[in-house]
């Protein structure tokens, strides 16, 4: 995908934006107000990370679908070279940080630091460690390491699109089944079997990378069956308000079942709730796309910057918010107060900028300059397309 110099899609723009900040302001309220500082916003903050899941399916999918539909050769090393400048220079700038002051930096003493190298920190990770939202990046590097090669195999296939389409609902089913099955051992408070309910589900690869599909399928769609995509994107309005109403009824239903006091985590939350989520955001996703809908070209004013700096502001928001936690009470602030939340979001903010003005927009810019695409020299490109950056 291209750096951030290149023609965006606001609509993207937008839900990564608010991605962004679901995820702020659920780490806020558990990591500095102690208080649903932003009402619904603070409870149902986690499912911005869904969100960027489905939105990361759909960018990292599109580009390669578009190629290989159109005659181009995958270059492995290419697109793996890609992945990794996009990826790793803010993730090892704020690692550094966190292994050389885990304790400043907020929760209890990290993983092995070759678990972040790795990128398998998240397999049986303990809530409360230093860096412990490091493992939704572990998840998407995972996936990343994936799609391609599948990709790959898929095309060698006859009918390999009836096959895609199969894989994408199996494998969907298969990990609703796979979270059924992990409620049933982790899910209710009797026997404190919720102790490990984030290790071994919320956290864990196979009950969640099955969010990505729905932003691969989007991609599908758009790449193997054009007219069926020219038809959906003339509806855009109807996917804008079918995308809302989804992500309503989730919302409410998230409220009242994912987690019941007394009881543990909901089953059908637990279950289907997690896919659920994710195919509600894939409407809004589709939405952005359609030129007809408003929010494909309403431009929120800085959307484009907060969508910009949000994978730097994701890997740094948490540290910021525990180190403004002494001064905060060292002057007497409230953490939940509009003034702490101006101190901490505007930290926040600064912090994000810097390390996409002078750690990752450069490399962006480098790798741009290596390796322009995915796909081997001297193949027959195809046309080209806006996106955003992913």
């Amino acid at each position: 995908m291209p750096h951030a110099d290149s023609a965006r899609l606001h609509g993207l723009d937008s839900l990564r934006a608010l991605a962004i900040l679901l995820v702020f302001a659920h780490h806020y309220q558990l990591f500095v107000s102690r208080e649903p500082t932003f009402g619904w916003m603070s409870v149902l903050g986690w499912t911005g990370v869904d969100l960027f899941f489905v939105l990361s399916g759909y960018l990292i999918a599109n580009p390669l679908l578009k190629g290989l539909t159109g005659g181009q050769t995958l270059s492995f090393g290419r697109f793996y070279a890609r992945r990794l400048m996009r990826t790793l220079p803010c993730f090892y700038v704020v690692l550094a940080a966190y292994v050389l002051l885990p304790g400043q930096l907020g929760g209890r003493e990290p993983p092995p630091l070759w678990r972040f190298l790795s990128f398998t920190q998240n397999i049986g990770l303990q809530p409360g460690t230093a860096f412990s939202h490091a493992w939704s990046l572990c998840v998407e590097e995972q996936f990343y390491l994936l799609l391609p090669l599948t990709l790959w195999a898929l095309l060698r296939l006859r009918r390999w699109q009836t096959w895609a389409w199969l894989g994408i609902a199996g494998l969907t089913a298969a990990a609703v089944a796979w979270r059924s099955w992990l409620w049933q051992r982790h899910g209710l408070e009797a026997g404190n079997a919720v102790a490990d309910y984030h290790p071994n589900l919320y956290y864990a690869s196979l009950a969640r990378m099955d969010e990505f599909l729905p932003g691969v399928a989007l991609a599908l769609l758009k790449n193997t069956r054009p007219q069926a995509w020219a038809a959906l994107m003339r509806r855009g309005q109807v996917l804008l308000l079918a995308g809302l109403a989804a992500c309503a009824l989730m919302g409410f239903a998230l409220l009242r079942s994912y987690y019941i006091e007394g009881y543990g985590y909901g089953h059908a939350m637990t279950a289907w709730g997690y896919s659920a989520v994710a195919w509600s955001f894939a409407l809004l996703v589709a939405a952005a796309l359609s030129p007809r809908c408003g929010l494909h070209r309403l431009r929120i004013p800085g959307a484009a910057s907060l969508a910009l700096w949000s994978y730097a502001i994701y890997l740094s928001h948490k540290a910021v918010g525990f180190v403004w936690l002494k001064p905060l009470h060292t002057l007497g602030i409230a953490p939940g107060s509009a003034a702490a939340l101006v101190l901490v979001g505007g930290s926040c903010l600064l912090l994000g900028w810097a390390l996409y003005r002078f750690v990752e927009r450069p490399m962006l810019v480098l790798r741009d300059r290596l390796w322009p695409d995915h796909f081997a020299p001297g193949c027959p490109r195809a046309p080209g397309h806006a996106t955003s950056p992913a």
